[in-house]
């Protein structure tokens, strides 16, 4: 009973929270973490739109059999998370564009990243905490390289989303009315994909492998409960998205837990609420008369 009273006394220690802050590592894990949801929250909304979510499941997957490979062979594990995504991103854009199939074409990468990446984790019997970081995310671990990875990446995924917006976001709408008009809907269906994994291999660092849908679906599926807009609801995904994973950050760091745990937390916490919302919002526009019935 004194050990669970101790454990949740750490987590209102708001001295030592502060005095964290104050640490390099802490501040460059805040600044890597903001570029990921950057991006997270602007790709979320296209995310929930094409029903991707378990296309990013799998590219989590690969971008963790990539970080797993580079952990194996003393490379950069940021390199080997964006390696393994891309590879995962391009089989899923080219194998997966039929819809029935897309389904099948994803479990069956899921699982072959999965094995290969339990694999190669076997095979490295060292740094038992690097290996378990993959998996549930650890910001002890990022460093200004890391950091410079991971805000470059992020501003080359938001420039080609800038480029590619309004005919992606067509596509994603009205896919049978976008090919009619000669949208390039074969050609942004990998590309989309790419952006996806980039932005998937990012939450490596924070969230781990096993927990990146926090950021890359919920803040758009939260987004989405409370706007039909497209631009309110990738503003709103942003800012649900940022106040996750900096939040997340924050509330682990006097108590030492895992910040995948507070991310997906406060994720769901803000889907609810959206989701609530909503259901005021309908239940409010159904008692109201039309015009016309009035």
């Amino acid at each position: 009973m004194n050990t669970l009273t101790e454990a949740l006394g750490r987590f209102f220690d708001f001295e030592l929270t502060a005095d964290l802050l104050g640490y390099p590592f802490v501040q460059q894990a805040l600044l890597a973490a903001a570029a990921l949801g950057l991006v997270s929250g602007a790709l979320a909304p296209l995310v929930v739109a094409r029903k991707m979510s378990f296309a990013v499941h799998g590219t989590a997957e690969l971008a963790f059999t990539g970080a797993a490979a580079a952990l194996l062979f003393g490379a950069s594990v940021g390199v080997g998370a964006l390696g393994g995504a891309v590879v995962a991103a391009l089989l899923l854009g080219f194998l997966g564009q039929r819809g029935g199939e897309r389904d099948s074409v994803i479990g069956a990468i899921l699982s072959f990243g999965l094995g290969l990446g339990v694999l190669l984790l076997w095979m490295n019997p060292e740094r038992t905490a690097n290996k378990f970081s993959l998996l549930i995310g650890q910001i002890v671990g990022v460093d200004s390289a890391d950091v410079a990875l991971l805000t470059g990446s992020a501003a080359a995924v938001l420039l080609v989303l800038a480029v590619v917006y309004r005919p992606l976001l067509f596509a994603s709408v009205d896919p049978d009315v976008a090919a009619a008009r000669g949208v390039p809907a074969r050609l942004l269906t990998p590309l989309f994909a790419v952006l996806v994994g980039v932005a998937t291999a990012l939450g490596v660092y924070t969230v781990g492998a096993l927990l990146v849908l926090a950021l890359m679906v919920t803040p758009g599926a939260a987004a989405a409960r409370v706007t039909a807009s497209p631009l309110l609801s990738t503003v709103l995904a942003v800012v649900f998205a940022e106040v996750a994973v900096l939040g997340g950050i924050v509330l682990s760091l006097a108590p030492g837990a895992p910040v995948s745990a507070f991310v997906t937390i406060l994720s769901f916490v803000i889907y609810l609420v959206c989701r609530a919302v909503g259901n005021v919002r309908l239940r409010r526009a159904a008692r109201t008369p039309t015009p016309a019935a009035a």
